[in-house]
């Protein structure tokens, strides 16, 4: 672990100072659970990209250590390397001795932004992603120039620019841009779906999820429909605008509990809080923990992440009601680490596509590897990011799948954009919601 000793520093004149502070820094406990025994790192995506032991959990756990060291301090490669962590949790799910890596990184990250000050063009660039890509409403004044660009070819035009040729970051963020309808400026769902069927399961809510409902707005309307036809009221709700996920994964707390609070307060009144975005139900799920230091929300926290269900599960979680129809399609499936890894949730995706008649589903190689998207890590780290894209590109186009489905807008496009092949990417309701409506497969191959 040779380049793990750039992060020790000479002890400060107060000898008594220390890298983390007291407000929920890395457990100690937690990290003396790692017992260095390497499981972790065949499926920890930044170690395969980088081959630095840094690089790794166990690598990054014993950097946490370090920071509770008396005259400990948070040097720029230390930041590097937690930087370099695609918090895609894999390492959670590998672990033999339990490690609860994604509680100590979501508590390390909090410490860097508070202690560490970052280059005046890393905080800028953070901060318009966060201005962005967290406010539907400025989505959607994109999507008349999105829909623009792709008509006139002005994006395929600037790829060749030799500025965005020599740049990593630019070249990467043009291949990311989806094909949005201007329509997306304008289209909302209805406040409430009612089911056919006399026999209501139940009220659930749906959270539309910030890029999710401008950029994969079709995602959001095929959720509605599966869950009205499978007996269920929906609702949906405006605000909160976010989450808090992205801001949550990247250390910015009182930004994130701040969204937790406003979605709590918006949806806690249903019997489910149905998401089909892997990152926010990672997220929404987590705000137990996230809030259990605030005595006002805590239990409502507690009460809120019970509730919370992925589209996946909670279909998987009642006998179908909706007739199936054919779809001749073979279909690979990509686990999102958020939704896999995060969540544990694994198979009811799987369940969903294996109960659409004729459809084939097939698996691809490095299941548990991140694709390399991860919240804003494509945008933060491109060059990482694009190695890992191509790697996941290259595995699912091996498995001779002619769609692949995929459960989070960020996987979508990252796959999307390292494809070479005519595969498409689509979310696994979508294809259910086809099937229900007995739409023909030939549609999806067009």
């Amino acid at each position: 672990m040779s380049s793990l000793d750039i992060t020790r520093v000479e002890a400060a004149p107060d000898a008594g100072r220390r890298a983390w502070d007291e407000h929920q820094p890395p457990s100690l406990d937690l990290i003396r659970d790692c017992v260095h025994c390497g499981f972790c790192l065949p499926t920890c995506p930044s170690y395969a990209v980088f081959e630095d032991e840094a690089d790794s959990p166990r690598g990054r756990i014993l950097l946490m250590r370090i920071g509770h060291e008396e005259g400990s301090a948070i040097s720029p490669e230390m930041v590097t390397h937690f930087d370099r962590c695609l918090g895609c949790m894999a390492c959670v799910t590998a672990c033999p001795s339990g490690v609860q890596y994604d509680r100590l990184i979501e508590h390390t990250r909090p410490q860097l932004e508070r202690h560490y000050d970052r280059p005046w063009h890393r905080r800028a660039l953070r901060r318009a992603v966060f201005e962005l890509f967290t406010h539907p409403g400025r989505l959607r004044l994109l999507a008349p120039l999105m829909a623009l660009d792709r008509r006139l070819g002005l994006t395929e035009q600037a790829a060749r620019l030799p500025v965005v040729r020599e740049s990593p970051r630019l070249r990467l963020m043009l291949k990311l841009t989806p094909d949005v309808p201007a329509s997306a400026m304008v289209r909302r769902l209805p406040r409430v779906l009612r089911p056919r069927r006399r026999v209501v399961r139940g009220r659930v809510a749906l959270m539309q999820g910030c890029v999710q409902r401008v950029w994969f707005a079709d995602v959001n309307a095929a959720t509605m429909r599966v869950l009205a036809a499978e007996g269920w009221q929906v609702h949906t709700r405006v605000t909160p605008r976010c989450c808090g996920a992205l801001t949550m994964h990247s250390g910015l707390e009182d930004e994130a509990l701040d969204l937790a609070r406003r979605t709590i307060a918006a949806y806690e009144e249903f019997d489910h809080v149905v998401v089909n975005v892997a990152g926010c139900g990672s997220a929404m799920k987590d705000y137990a923990h996230m809030l259990a230091d605030d005595p006002a929300w805590a239990d409502r926290a507690k009460a809120f992440a019970a509730k919370v269900r992925d589209i996946h599960e909670l279909l998987a979680e009642h006998e179908p009601r909706a007739e199936r129809h054919p779809l001749a399609l073979k279909v690979a499936y990509h686990d999102a680490c958020h939704l896999a890894h995060a969540q544990g949730v694994r198979e009811p995706p799987r369940a969903v596509l294996r109960s659409i008649p004729g459809l084939e589903l097939v698996e691809p190689a490095e299941w548990e590897l991140c694709c390399g998207s991860a919240g804003i890590y494509n945008v933060m780290q491109p060059e990482a990011a694009e190695e890992l894209g191509k790697r996941k590109a290259r595995n699912l186009a091996a498995t001779g799948a002619q769609i692949i489905a995929a459960a989070n807008p960020g996987c979508s496009m990252q796959i999307a954009a390292h494809l070479d092949g005519p595969m498409r990417v689509v979310h696994p309701v979508e294809l259910l919601d086809r099937s229900l409506a007995g739409a023909p497969a030939w549609e999806l191959l067009g």
